[in-house]
């Protein structure tokens, strides 16, 4: 390709000198100069991944390295405990100099149906693909030269309208005052914030009679709905108000708490009743006006088809670090348009993980909220183990980036110094090769 663009540029400038015309001497110079200066680092027919390297920092963390000095980062959450040798299974096969990566959907689905019988259908090993399939997008962005949205379809929006996940109360028991503090001191640490999640479900409470049941006392139906009628107190009649579940209550108890909450207008209850159980998120949608969210715990697009068909979920949240990936996460979105259900990412990862799915939230019509805990906002060994440019999240937005891929890279030794504050969890496993 250069020796044909020389030639073609050549002999304009030999015309053009013929000529001895002084103005169109250089005729064709800055073009050449500027075509010569792109890069051809990426042709699509010659990159090769060369090796994977596979780590745990608050989950699985993969990168795709490859012949041509870029590589891709992708994520995986939740359920990737113990699953070193799955990843690094997918990531001999990936590591293949017959595989060209820029085919993310075929490989991915090559991958997913190769494990027909070795749990290719959810769980583990599709968490951990999720991973590899976000590196694969990374890395097709960093070779073509554009951001993750673009090879999506583009983009609707440049920033994400997020909600906060309040997790101030997790080492006790809050009260109704604790909730109506915490949502006044999270709106003004955070101006421009328009909604928040509160979680409801505590086992230490003293009114619960059982903690193997899923049933809830007279008193606990109480308790949970004194404590979001003090955070609606707080926030106001605009502020949207979220409130998880978990999956931790039966159908009788889900129902009751679901018809309390109608007079403080939710934007959604999320997992009322624990994930396997479609036929009653449906029973539950269809006798409520509060609306019911899900999705979680749940594996690929067809997982939501039956709840989708049954009217059991009027918010779809999957976790794009679980579900599939970036491109089943669009897929995921793209089924609940038909529906015109809306779509609100579940997401507990580090930035990579925030920023690939607001990718995907960028790319779809039906977008509700993307999440942000509230430690992404206020523990700074997430703003220290990724390396990123511009301001992440401002206004109660997260703020699209446009690099190439996905935009957001791992810290590495940053990753591996926090390894050594941190106790329990994931261990720590630093970024180690995986052979070819």
């Amino acid at each position: 390709m250069t020796n044909s663009r020389r030639a073609f540029f050549g002999k304009a400038a030999a015309v053009t000198a013929a000529a001895a015309v002084s103005p169109l001497a250089s005729f064709g110079s800055g073009l050449e100069t500027a075509v010569e200066q792109q890069s051809l680092l990426s042709m699509p027919t010659d990159l090769r991944i060369t090796s994977v390297e596979i780590g745990y920092y608050r989950g699985l963390n993969v990168k795709l390295r490859t012949n041509q000095d870029i590589y891709g980062v992708g994520e995986g959450v939740d359920a990737v405990n113990g699953t070193y040798y799955v990843a690094e299974n997918i990531g001999r096969r990936l590591a293949n100099p017959n595989t060209n990566p820029l085919n993310v959907n075929r490989l991915f689905e090559e991958i997913r149906r190769s494990a027909h019988f070795g749990g290719g259908q959810s769980g583990m090993f599709v968490a951990v693909l999720s991973a590899f399939e976000t590196a694969l997008w990374d890395l097709a962005g960093k070779a073509l030269g554009l951001p993750v949205y673009q090879l999506l379809g583009g983009k609707f929006r440049d920033r994400l309208r997020a909600y906060v996940d309040t997790t101030f109360y997790t080492a006790g028991f809050p009260s109704p005052q604790d909730f109506y503090d915490s949502t006044v001191e999270t709106l003004k640490q955070n101006p421009g914030l328009s909604a928040l999640k509160y979680d409801v479900d505590f086992a230490q409470d003293p009114d619960k009679w059982d903690r193997y049941n899923w049933s809830a006392s007279p008193g606990e139906l109480d308790r949970m709905y004194d404590q979001i009628a003090a955070a609606r107190d707080a926030a106001g009649p605009k502020i949207g108000i979220l409130v998880d579940m978990h999956g931790r209550f039966d159908y009788t108890a889900a129902q009751a708490i679901a018809k309390r909450y109608e007079k403080l207008n939710l934007t959604y209850l999320e997992e009322p009743v624990p994930a396997e159980d479609v036929t009653t998120y449906a029973r539950i949608a269809r006798e409520t006006n509060t609306p019911i969210a899900g999705g979680e715990n749940y594996y690929l697009a067809n997982s939501f088809r039956q709840l989708l068909e049954q009217g059991g979920l009027d918010v779809v949240c999957p976790d794009v670090q679980k579900c599939g990936g970036i491109g089943e996460a669009q897929r995921i979105a793209n089924l609940a348009n038909t529906y015109h259900v809306p779509f609100c990412p579940h997401v507990v990862a580090t930035y990579v993980g925030v920023m690939a799915a607001a990718h995907v939230c960028a790319s779809i019509p039906n977008l509700l909220l993307i999440q942000m805990q509230s430690y992404h906002l206020d523990d700074p060994s997430f703003k220290e183990t990724v390396i990123y440019d511009g301001e992440f999240f401002s206004d109660g937005h997260v703020n699209l980036m446009e690099k190439p891929g996905i935009g957001v890279d791992y810290n590495v030794e940053a990753m591996i110094g926090r390894m050594s504050e941190r106790r329990g969890g994931m261990g720590n496993i630093p970024f180690t090769l995986t052979p070819n």
